[in-house]
């Protein structure tokens, strides 16, 4: 059984910075990635992370400010969050799928490619 664990939300100001971690217990790991939920919102695509080889992917609204890892050994994956703004303030989420994708491949940013998630850890961004 899959379980992801996300921490490290919270309350900061526009400026401010976060780091949240996804723990992945059970399973292959993939491809995983973060996405996030703004109230009345669909679920969007932040960052993806190939696993064997740590390649990346970013959606343009956080490129340059946010940066996606993980730490092999400990199974965890991190989001750092830097030059937060208001319109970053949603529900972060975590996921894993066991399958990869080629380089440029959309499929990393679809959230039905993802099998297993977390529940969630709030960030909001105050003006």
């Amino acid at each position: 059984q899959v379980q992801l664990v996300e921490s490290g939300g919270g309350l900061v100001q526009t400026g401010s910075s976060l780091r949240l971690s996804c723990a992945i217990s059970g399973g292959t790991s993939g491809t995983a990635g973060w996405f996030r939920e703004a109230p009345g919102q669909e679920r969007e695509f932040v960052a993806s992370i190939r696993w064997f080889d740590g390649n990346t992917r970013y959606a343009d609204s956080v490129k340059g400010r946010f940066t996606i890892s993980r730490d092999r050994a400990k199974r965890t994956v991190f989001l750092q969050l830097n030059s937060l703004k208001p319109e970053d303030t949603a529900v972060y989420y975590c996921a894993v799928t066991p399958r990869t994708y080629n380089s440029g491949n959309s499929y990393v940013r679809d959230p039905l490619k993802y099998d297993n998630w977390g529940r969630g850890t709030q960030v909001t961004v105050s003006s």
